[in-house]
């Protein structure tokens, strides 16, 4: 095995040279020579560092006071919420969601806008053919908007192009359509995707161009391909939303300029996607008279308090096995739920078939719905209507007790505004005498369900 070379530095002007020497050959002094340690640990040369040193990096202190990001809007109020406020230069953004969703439909939109707004704006299509991007602009309005076309497919040939327009913002409809020729494998591959997303992640961040990546899901709901691509993003933005349903919701999963968890509602009609000032409302909209399983319940998506209606079926099985049938929220808390009220209220479900549905398309998951979930079932089977101005939050323990959630104010008042004027929540719930409505407040669900429903 070849002996590591050593090298020797001037302690006075830094030469290296490969032997020692009494004198500097550069600045002629004495005795300033001195063998250098190695960088990293000893190692095969072609796996290591090795001895060779970089530049040092410039250190800042935490104290340092970095002015916020300038921001876009992109006059769609509802994106720049998601976006935490707009479009900040030099990003990269990630959106997925199911096909036929309105992925395109959006970001053809907001590029429109932001081309409104001065920003020079790329659209790549990989999947459609320009022609056809252009049908669905002319359909939506959007024919005489300032936004430049391509489509293509070939990750050289667009980085070449971002080059020669220096433009402010690039859309790539879809990642997973991008080759690049120094990667041997086929386009949508592991690879072939890891690598479009690095380079293009890369050309965003050092020539200032803000790009967003159109990335296709799973049968899961998840973003395919490796989840090394969500790492290197600035924002990973999932849209989400049921066939069935006008109503889309842009989710944000991951945001290192903003909120994450914030939501956007949007309604697909005729002319493109539609911003929704107040979601609350439309949710509720449909919701008729009281009616036994049906539960309004106050929840909290990043910044916003939404309010959603739950909606719970309880009847005898035909079957040996009882069916649980859960759209919109976690199955398994439902289990949790129907174990706790068996176990510590009495009330079995054995033998029944339960359905719980939230209305609308949306999907819950903070545990803040656990209250909301067991008046809904409660109601159900006792058939027993919850009064249709009151609506319902609290996390539920295993033992049976409620555990006050966070921004308590904020989901009251947003009932308040839109109407109703009663609710049961958790003891000690902070805030709740300030809001101006009848409160119900409990301690456990044994006390919730001897004094709403009086089973047990």
């Amino acid at each position: 095995m070849a002996k590591a070379q050593k090298n020797f530095v001037c302690s006075k002007c830094a030469a290296v040279t490969t032997k020692w020497s009494g004198r500097c050959d550069e600045c002629g002094e004495w005795n300033t020579i001195a063998e250098e340690k190695p960088l990293t640990a000893s190692g095969p040369t072609k796996k290591s560092l090795g001895g060779m040193r970089g530049k040092p990096v410039p250190l800042t202190n935490l104290s340092t006071k970095d002015t916020p990001p300038p921001r876009t809007s992109s006059g769609i109020a509802e994106l720049d919420r998601v976006l935490g406020g707009g479009l900040v230069p030099a990003s990269a953004i990630l959106v997925g969601g199911d096909p036929g969703i309105g992925k395109s439909t959006l970001l053809l939109q907001a590029a429109a806008q932001f081309a409104a707004e001065g920003l020079k704006v790329i659209y790549v299509s990989g999947e459609e053919a320009a022609a056809q991007v252009r049908m669905r602009a002319q359909r939506l309005g959007l024919g005489q908007a300032p936004v430049k076309l391509a489509a293509e497919t070939n990750l050289r040939d667009i980085l070449t192009t971002m080059e020669a327009e220096e433009p402010d913002l690039v859309i790539i409809d879809s990642i997973q359509t991008m080759w690049a020729d120094n990667v041997d494998s086929a386009p949508g591959s592991v690879s072939q995707v890891r690598a479009a997303a690095h380079e293009l992640t890369t050309f965003a961040k050092t020539r200032g161009v803000s790009v967003i990546l159109v990335g296709h899901v799973t049968k899961d709901g998840q973003l395919a391909g490796p989840r090394v691509v969500e790492h290197m993003v600035d924002t990973v933005l999932y849209f989400e939303g049921e066939r069935g349903h006008q109503f889309r919701l842009l989710r944000a999963v991951k945001n290192r300029f903003g909120p994450a968890n914030e939501i956007g509602v949007f309604e697909m009609t005729g002319d493109g996607l539609r911003e929704v000032k107040n979601p609350s409302a439309l949710f509720l909209s449909e919701r008729d008279d009281p009616a036994p399983g049906s539960v309004v319940f106050a929840g909290i998506e990043g910044t916003r308090p939404v309010l959603v209606e739950f909606q719970a079926l309880v009847a005898p099985s035909p079957h040996a096995q009882a069916r649980r049938t859960v759209v919109g929220w976690d199955g398994g808390r439902l289990a949790m739920i129907l174990a706790v009220l068996e176990s510590r209220c009495s009330i079995p479900f054995a033998g029944l078939d339960v359905y719980l549905n939230v209305a609308g398309g949306m999907k819950v998951s903070e545990p803040a719905a656990d209250l909301a979930v067991a008046a809904a079932l409660l109601s159900a089977r006792e058939d027993v209507a919850v009064p249709k101005d009151c609506v319902v939050f609290g996390e539920l323990s295993l033992s049976g007790s409620l555990r006050p959630v966070n921004q308590t104010e904020n989901r009251l008042k947003e009932a308040k505004k839109l109407g109703f004027s009663s609710a049961i929540v958790p003891a000690r719930s902070k805030a709740a005498e300030k809001s101006g409505m009848t409160l119900r407040e409990m301690s456990d669900l044994v006390n919730f369900v001897g004094e709403v429903f009086g089973a047990g």
